[in-house]
């Protein structure tokens, strides 16, 4: 059994992985995860090396990224908890948010449309988003808002369509992504 402790980056170490980060993040959101290491190297004004010594493959950035994501959505969704209101039009504004935040990135959209790196669901984002959104389901069932058999699964495969619309809506598709939302969220509601 291995007893290594992580010791922390100094100071430009960390740096230098933030404005990795910052430029994955842009140019994965403007190009999609298809974007080269090279292009995320220079827009960070570091060397591919370095890129490399803090990501020893695309895949561990890619997933660092999501992890940042799920984060960020998990913070959203745990805000809209605390908001209070009628229970339904709290869980559908929660949806609303993440599918604008979603929408607005092309690696947002490549990621929650399935991806390796997110298809396990062990990101510890993903796992608190997955805790309240668990939430937000149950306070709009208690009420005989929703579905009584609707779970968070059935929410991931609504957002995993929803970046599957959006990339073939900015591909040229003739797709609305607000409108599949539209149509999923009623799919959701009780009747």
């Amino acid at each position: 059994m291995s007893t290594v402790a992580h010791r922390p980056l100094r100071a430009d170490a960390r740096r230098n992985r933030e404005k990795i980060l910052a430029a994955a993040a842009a140019a994965f959101g403007e190009s999609g995860l298809e974007s080269q290491i090279e292009d995320i190297a220079r827009r960070a004004g570091v060397g591919v090396g370095t890129v490399y010594r803090h990501f020893p493959t695309k895949d561990a950035l890619v997933t660092a990224l999501a992890e940042a994501y799920f984060e960020r959505l998990a913070d959203s969704v745990e805000a809209t908890l605390l908001e209070g209101g009628d229970p339904w039009d709290v869980f559908a504004a929660a949806i609303w948010r993440s599918a604008e935040l979603a929408v607005a990135d092309v690696a947002w959209c490549e990621l929650i449309a399935g991806h390796a790196s997110v298809a396990d669901g062990s990101l510890p984002g993903q796992q608190r988003l997955s805790e309240a959104t668990a939430t937000l389901l149950e306070r709009a069932q208690a009420a005989e808002q929703m579905r009584g058999d609707a779970t968070v699964q059935d929410v991931r495969t609504l957002m995993c369509g929803l970046g599957h619309v959006a990339t073939a809506q900015r591909a040229g598709a003739r797709m609305d992504w607000r409108r599949y939302l539209e149509i999923g969220l009623d799919g959701l509601r009780a009747r």
